[in-house]
C-alpha cells in the first residue's frame, strides 16, 4: 500500500482532531508534554530558546513561555510575508494577532540566531525518526535551513499526531528528538 500524500495526511489528522482533541485532553496533555520539554537536557542547557505560541490545535506551549520568560531569553516566531522573523518575547503584554490568527511578539527582531540553542518545533503530524509534516506552507524549513549554526530541534505533538511515517522531501528539515504526549 503506497504512503499517503502531505495533504491526504493533513486531511487524516485534521478528522482525528475533531475527535479527539477535547480542551480536557489539550491542558492535560499540554501540561505534560511542556513539564517533559523542560526537563530535556537541550532545553535545560539553553540560554536562548524559540518556541511558539500555539494555535488552538497545538501543544500550549504557555506555561514555559510564562515560567522562563525571566530566566532565558525566548523568541518566538513571527510571520512576515513568507518568513519567519524570530522576535523577542517579553510577555502576554506584548503580543498581538499576526499571520494566520497566531499571536506574535511586538518586540525586537532577534538577529543573534547563532545564540539560539533550542527550537520547539509545532507540526501537524511526526513520525519517529524525526520527520515533520506542517501545515504546508515551509515557513519553518526555510527558517530552519537559514539558520547559522543548528539548534537542537524537538518537535512537540500529541500521542495521536505521531504517525509511522510522514512522507518528506529533501528539503524538509528533520528534528533531533519528537515528544509525542
Amino acid at each position: 500500500m503506497p504512503s499517503p500524500s502531505k495533504q491526504q495526511l493533513r486531511a487524516t489528522i485534521k478528522a482525528m482532531k475533531l475527535s479527539r482533541l477535547s480542551p480536557e485532553y489539550r491542558a492535560e496533555a499540554s501540561l505534560r508534554l511542556m513539564q517533559t520539554v523542560e526537563r530535556h537536557p537541550a532545553f535545560a542547557a539553553a540560554s536562548t530558546v524559540m518556541l511558539y505560541h500555539a494555535l488552538p490545535d497545538e501543544p500550549d506551549t504557555h506555561p514555559l513561555l510564562e515560567k522562563y520568560a525571566a530566566s532565558k531569553t525566548i523568541v518566538l516566531p513571527c510571520v512576515e510575508g513568507d518568513d519567519i522573523v524570530p522576535r523577542v518575547y517579553r510577555g502576554e503584554q506584548d503580543l498581538r494577532i499576526g499571520a494566520y490568527g497566531i499571536a506574535e511578539p511586538i518586540g525586537p527582531v532577534f538577529e543573534d540566531l547563532p545564540a539560539i540553542s533550542f527550537i520547539l518545533v509545532p507540526g501537524v503530524a511526526f513520525d519517529a525518526a524525526g520527520h515533520r509534516l506542517g501545515r504546508g506552507k515551509g515557513y519553518y524549513d526555510r527558517f530552519l535551513s537559514a539558520m547559522p549554526a543548528r539548534p537542537f530541534l524537538l518537535g512537540a505533538c500529541f500521542a495521536w499526531q505521531q504517525v509511522p511515517a510522514v512522507p518528506f522531501e529533501p528539503h524538509d528539515i528533520i528534528m533531533d528528538a519528537v515528544l509525542a504526549l
